[in-house]
C-alpha cells in the first residue's frame, strides 16, 4: 500500500472518529434539550401549582422523621434511666411523657404526611393525565401516523407513573434526607464541633457520595433497560397486531425466538442490576454499621468516666440515629431511577404542547353553516415543506363537494383541518366566521365524520350506535338503522340491538361498519359531514350502494367527500383537486367532464381506459 493511501486511509479513520464524537455530543445537547422541554411542560408547571401542598408535605415529611429520632431518644434515656432504680418517680415523669408524646405524635404525622403529599400527587398526575389526553385527543385523526402503537401504551402505563414516582421516590425523599442531614449535623455540633465535622463527612458518604457512585455505575444500564423494555413494548404490539401476517408466512417461530432473545438480553441486564443493588446495599449497611459505631464511641467518651451518672446518654444518641436510617438508605435507589424519570420526561417533552387553557369559542352558531378557507397553509413540525398551500375555498350550506388527490396531497390534511383538529399555520379556516380550532369539543355539533376504519367497540350494537347520541331512544336507533339499511340485518340478530360487538366489529363487513358509522351521523344529527374516504377496501357494488345509502338520507346536508377516485363524483355539485397542497381544479362534474382535459383522463383513468 502506498504512503498515500496510508495517510488517506488513516485520514479517513480519524475523520470517522470525529464526526462520531460530534454526533454523540449533537445527541446528548438533542437529549438535554427535549429533557428542558419536557420539564418545562410537564413538571414545572405543576410544581409551582402545587407548591403550597408540596412544602407542607416536605415540612410534615421532616417532622415525622424528627418525632421518630426524639421518640427513640427519648426511651434510649427512659431506659436507662429507668434502670438506676431512682427513688423519685419524678425523676423519669418528664422522659415518660416525652415517650407519649413523641409516640403519639410520630404515626399521626406521617398520616398527614401521607394524606398531603398523596393528595398533592393526585391531583398534579390527574392534570398530568388530562393534559397528555389532550394531546393525543389533537392529534387523533393522525393517531396512527404519527405515534407507534407500543409508545403510547408505554406513555400512558408507565411515564405518568414514573413522573408520579419522580416526586414520590426521588425529589421527595432526597428533600427530607438533606433537610434531616442539616438538622443531625446541627444538633451534634451543640455537644462537639469536631465530632459534628467527622458525622459531616461520614453522612455525607452515606446522603451524596454512594447515591452518586450508583448513578455513575447503574445509570447507563438503568436507561438501557428502560430503552429494552419500551423495545418489548413495541415489538408485542407490532407483532400481535400482525400476528395473522406471521401464521400466513409460516414464520411465527421466528418471532418467538426474537421475543425470547429480546426477554432474555432485558432479565441479563436486570441481573446486572440487581447484583450492583445488592453490593451496594451491603456498603451501606456498612457505613451504618460505622456511623452507630461511632456514635457508641462518641457518647461514651463525651458522658462516661467521671460523669458516670449520665451514662444513660449513651443508649439516647444511639437509639435516636436508628430511625434516620429509613430516611438516608432509600437515596442511592432513588438516584438511580432518576435514569428511568428522565427517559420519561423526554418521551413527554416529544409531544406537541399540552396546552389545556387555550381559550375557546363560547356561544352557538346559527345556520346557514358556511365554511371558509382563506389563504389556509398547513406544515407538520418537520418544517419540510406545506401539506397545504394558500388554500381558498368556500363551501356553502348543503354544498356537495368532492375533493379528490394523490395520496399525499393534502386531503385528509384539509378534512382535519376542517373539523379543527389542526390550526392552519398560516391563513385562516373558519365556520359562520368562528376558527373552526377555536370551537373545541363542540366543532361536533357541527361536523360529523365517517373515515376510512369505523371503529366499533366491544359492548352492544345500541351502546355503539348511541356514541352519535347517548339519549336516543330504542325508536331512533331503529329508525337510524332503517335509513341506512341494516334494520332488516339487526333484526335478524339473536338479540336485536343487545348483541354483543366483537372487538373492533369484526363480526361485521366493511359496508356494514360503515353503514353503522352513516347511523351515528344521523343519530348525532349534524349539519355537515365529511366522508374521508369510506369506501376504501369495498367491491365496486357495495361501494356504488353504500355511497348511494350516504347521498339519499343526508340529501339535506353539506357534504365534503375526500376521495382518490370519481366514484360518486357525479352526485356532487363542484369538484376540487389538491396537488402537492395547491389547489389546481374546482368546477361541477358536468362542467369539467365537457371543458377540461384533466379531468377527462381522470375519468378514462377511472374507466381502465389507460
Amino acid at each position: 500500500m502506498s504512503k498515500d493511501a496510508v495517510y488517506k486511509t488513516q485520514h479517513d479513520a480519524q475523520q470517522d472518529a470525529k464526526d462520531t464524537a460530534q454526533n454523540q455530543v449533537s445527541a446528548k445537547k438533542a437529549g438535554a434539550k427535549r429533557t428542558r422541554i419536557g420539564v418545562k411542560r410537564w413538571i414545572t408547571p405543576f410544581f409551582k401549582q402545587y407548591r403550597g401542598s408540596l412544602a407542607l408535605a416536605l415540612f410534615l415529611g421532616v417532622l415525622t422523621f424528627v418525632f421518630a429520632a426524639a421518640l427513640m431518644f427519648s426511651s434510649g434515656y427512659l431506659i436507662s434511666k429507668a434502670a438506676e432504680a431512682p427513688d423519685n418517680i419524678m425523676v423519669i415523669f418528664l422522659p415518660v411523657a416525652l415517650v407519649r408524646i413523641f409516640g403519639v405524635g410520630k404515626p399521626l404525622l406521617h398520616y398527614l404526611e401521607r394524606l398531603v403529599s398523596h393528595d398533592w400527587i393526585l391531583r398534579m398526575t390527574s392534570k398530568m393525565r388530562l393534559g397528555l389526553y389532550t394531546v393525543l385527543e389533537k392529534d387523533a385523526i393522525f393517531f396512527k401516523k404519527r405515534y407507534k402503537t407500543g409508545d403510547i401504551l408505554g406513555l400512558l402505563a408507565e411515564d405518568i407513573g414514573h413522573i408520579q414516582n419522580l416526586y414520590l421516590r426521588s425529589i421527595f425523599p432526597t428533600i427530607v434526607a438533606w433537610a434531616l442531614y442539616v438538622l443531625v449535623i446541627i444538633a451534634l455540633g451543640f455537644f462537639s464541633l469536631w465530632f459534628a465535622l467527622y458525622m459531616a463527612l461520614l453522612l455525607a458518604v452515606i446522603v451524596f457520595l454512594v447515591p452518586l457512585v450508583s448513578v455513575l455505575i447503574n445509570g447507563a444500564r438503568q436507561t438501557r433497560r428502560k430503552v429494552m423494555k419500551n423495545d418489548l413494548y413495541e415489538q408485542v404490539t407490532d407483532n400481535v397486531l400482525g400476528v395473522n401476517d406471521w401464521i400466513v408466512s409460516g414464520r411465527s417461530s421466528e418471532y418467538v425466538q426474537a421475543y425470547q432473545g429480546s426477554e432474555k438480553a432485558l432479565r441479563k441486564v436486570d441481573s446486572l442490576l440487581n447484583t450492583s443493588t445488592r453490593r451496594r446495599d451491603l456498603i451501606l449497611q456498612v457505613l451504618f454499621a460505622c456511623v452507630i459505631i461511632s456514635l457508641l464511641l462518641w457518647a461514651g467518651e463525651e458522658f462516661g468516666g467521671s460523669r458516670a451518672g449520665i451514662a444513660n446518654w449513651i443508649a439516647a444518641f444511639v437509639l435516636g440515629f436508628f430511625p434516620l436510617i429509613d430516611a438516608f438508605a432509600p437515596l442511592s435507589a432513588a438516584s438511580i431511577e432518576t435514569n428511568k424519570y428522565r427517559d420519561s420526561i423526554d418521551r413527554l417533552g416529544d409531544l406537541p404542547s399540552n396546552n389545556i387553557n387555550e381559550e375557546l369559542f363560547q356561544g352557538a352558531l346559527q345556520a346557514p353553516f358556511v365554511i371558509e378557507c382563506k389563504q389556509a397553509s398547513f406544515m407538520f413540525h418537520d418544517g419540510i415543506n406545506n401539506v397545504l398551500d394558500e388554500l381558498d375555498l368556500t363551501i356553502q350550506a348543503g354544498e356537495k363537494l368532492a375533493v379528490l388527490g394523490r395520496s399525499g396531497s393534502g386531503k385528509s390534511t384539509l378534512a382535519t383541518l376542517l373539523r379543527g383538529d389542526l390550526t392552519p399555520t398560516k391563513g385562516s379556516i373558519t365556520l359562520n366566521g368562528i376558527d373552526s380550532s377555536k370551537l373545541g369539543d363542540s366543532i361536533s355539533d357541527y361536523v360529523g365524520v365517517i373515515q376510512q376504519q369505523t371503529y366499533l367497540f366491544n359492548t352492544t350494537l345500541a351502546e355503539n350506535l348511541r356514541i352519535g347520541n347517548s339519549s336516543a331512544t330504542d325508536e331512533e336507533l331503529w329508525d337510524a338503522l332503517e335509513q341506512v339499511g341494516l334494520s332488516y340485518l339487526v333484526n335478524r340478530l339473536p338479540d336485536g340491538l343487545d348483541t354483543l360487538v366483537d372487538e373492533a366489529g369484526l363480526r361485521f363487513s366493511g359496508g356494514e361498519r360503515h353503514r353503522i358509522a352513516l347511523a351515528r351521523v344521523l343519530l348525532h344529527k349534524v349539519p355537515i359531514v365529511i366522508l374521508d374516504e369510506p369506501t376504501v377496501g369495498l367491491d365496486p357494488v357495495t361501494e356504488q350502494a353504500l355511497l348511494n345509502t350516504f347521498f339519499t338520507t343526508m340529501k339535506d346536508k353539506t357534504i365534503i367527500m375526500i376521495t382518490h377516485h370519481l366514484q360518486g363524483v357525479s352526485c356532487m355539485d363542484k369538484v376540487i383537486f389538491i396537488e402537492d397542497g395547491k389547489l389546481t381544479l374546482s368546477g361541477s362534474p358536468e362542467e369539467l367532464a365537457k371543458t377540461n382535459p384533466f379531468y377527462q383522463r381522470l375519468q378514462a383513468f377511472d374507466r381502465g381506459e389507460y
